[in-house]
């Protein structure tokens, strides 16, 4: 007897189905409602606004095609030149302190201390406030609380407030920043030290190891992803400040903390509409190429996400 291959099921129904449906219909009614909403929110308002930065829309009215104008004007502007320095230089400052300081505390609340759930929930407290809130507090403190106690003690360089001084204003938005940004970094860094096990602490320790040879040859390598992902998600978030400038300062004194994206904002309402989009097409692409230079970075290194 000849054996006779089995039949495909469905027949060329079947066929059809797996040609114009590789996945089950069930997945795409979940998946096309997202994607709908994605595009409809996220890509065509990027598309329409890349429109609009050749132009000189002013938010309403009629427009007509003035070239790449607009981004010659951005590219000689001082006042944006100014913005993105401070952006940068922000950014850069907080995102390091932010990882220092979550990693430092993510250690000491995975350690076998006394309350330590407690303890835990205290330092998550900043997630679940808003930025402006937190920045009206702490304008408050800064302004008021901190001149105080710095004339009580003797120390100079605080007993004035720093968010009024044009050279020190931004290390103000940068602490707040910071604080607020801590808590999530501390939860990332929690998922990953609670991932390494005992044992490799245990084989240190027996090799003589002390705590900050254990940190650096163990805790800091298998933690090298997550600082990764700390380090790209926070300086994502930082280059985006809006609420917390404004809460602090508004973006003074003067135009000394004013910045991207408070510009851009702003510009919406001052008939910069197509100027400002310019500067965020400007922004956007400085931002990718932060994420192309991070992501280099991490394969040089052979990390992983």
């Amino acid at each position: 007897m000849t054996a006779t291959s089995a039949p495909s099921r469905g027949g060329p129904l079947g066929t059809l189905k797996k040609i114009f449906f590789p996945v089950a219909p069930t997945y795409l009614l979940m998946i096309i409602p997202a994607i709908l909403l994605f595009t409809f929110f996220i890509i065509y308002p990027a598309i329409q606004g890349m429109f609009y930065s050749f132009t000189n829309f002013v938010g309403y009215g009629t427009f007509h095609s003035i070239g790449f104008a607009n981004y010659k004007a951005a590219l000689s502007d001082p006042t944006l030149r100014d913005s993105y320095g401070f952006t940068v230089l922000f950014a850069v400052v907080a995102c390091i302190v932010t990882n220092v300081v979550a990693l430092a505390l993510a250690i000491a609340l995975n350690s076998k201390i006394k309350w330590r759930s407690g303890l835990r929930t205290v330092f998550f407290m900043p997630m679940v406030l808003s930025g402006l809130i937190v920045s009206y507090i702490f304008t408050f403190i800064i302004s008021t609380s901190v001149p105080i106690i710095s004339a009580a003690i003797h120390f100079a360089p605080l007993e004035s407030n720093i968010l009024a001084n044009q050279h020190l204003a931004w290390l103000g938005v940068a602490f707040v920043a910071s604080w607020v940004a801590i808590p999530g970094a501390i939860i990332i860094f929690l998922a990953g030290l609670t991932g390494i096990p005992t044992e490799v602490y245990e084989a240190a320790s027996i090799d003589g190891a002390n705590a900050w040879t254990k940190f650096r040859r163990v805790t800091f390598p298998l933690l090298f992803s997550f600082l990764i992902i700390n380090t790209i998600l926070s300086f994502k978030n930082f280059l985006n400040v809006y609420d917390i400038v404004v809460g602090l300062t508004g973006g003074g004194p003067g135009t000394a903390t004013t910045s991207v994206a408070q510009t851009i904002f702003s510009g919406f309402f001052n008939g910069d509409y197509a100027y400002q989009m310019a500067n965020a097409v400007i922004f956007f692409l400085i931002t990718l190429l932060f994420a192309v230079f991070q992501l280099s970075v991490i394969r040089r290194r052979g990390g992983g996400l």
